[in-house]
């Protein structure tokens, strides 16, 4: 796999439910667990502190993982992190989502269930209480938020689950056709079934 570096002596961690596109960066103490999504162009740089991902989340297209130096960044299960984000020494919360293109700086914390809004910025050691939503820059709790959406976002999140999955087979280097084939298909997201993924918890099996 392409983009997979040590760092002194320290090998990225990637379990065999992960999938992590080759285009990715890893470097040295990087964990990557069952059942995560690593989008092409991401990059999580554990030269500094750890950069841990828990089973179920997803660190999307073009993201950046980094740490103050002695400090980690946690993202739990099922976290969910928009293209683009930046986390730097910062924990995100079981089932919490960060906005594309937001900003999470040094020791913040986002709770369970928060959901983060696209172009915020979280200053360095603030925290976002479990099951509110925050916006803005600098970021600001708005309120709280529904049952509703925190299964909306936990559906969401389970789609990427879903692409983790599929993505080894799916996605293949290819040249480009030069021009479209007729009848051509649309594309299509994973077709997320909770039932399916809690069957296989991770361990491959249908």
């Amino acid at each position: 796999m392409m983009g997979i570096y040590a760092y002194d002596g320290l090998v990225p961690v990637v379990d065999p439910e992960a999938y992590v596109h080759p285009e990715a960066t890893l470097v040295g103490d990087v964990i990557i667990g069952a059942g995560c999504y690593v989008g092409p162009g991401a990059v999580l740089r554990g030269d500094f502190g750890r950069i841990e991902m828990r089973p179920g989340s997803n660190f999307q297209e073009t993201c950046v993982a980094h740490a103050f130096p002695g400090k980690d960044v946690l993202v739990e299960e099922e976290g969910h992190v928009g293209h683009g984000a930046v986390l730097h020494g910062c924990r995100i919360g079981r089932n919490a989502m960060v906005g594309m293109n937001a900003v999470v700086m040094d020791e913040a914390v986002l709770g369970e269930n928060v959901i983060l809004g696209a172009m915020s910025f979280v200053r360095a050691g603030m925290e976002i209480p479990a099951g509110h939503m925050a916006l803005g820059s600098p970021a600001k709790v708005i309120r709280a938020l529904s049952e509703e959406e925190i299964a909306w976002k936990r559906a969401g999140t389970g789609v990427y689950r879903q692409l983790a999955f599929e993505a080894g087979r799916k996605m293949v280097p290819s040249e480009p056709l030069a021009a479209p084939e007729p009848d051509r298909r649309r594309a299509e997201a994973p077709r997320y079934d909770p039932l399916v993924l809690e069957r296989r918890r991770f361990s491959g099996q249908p």
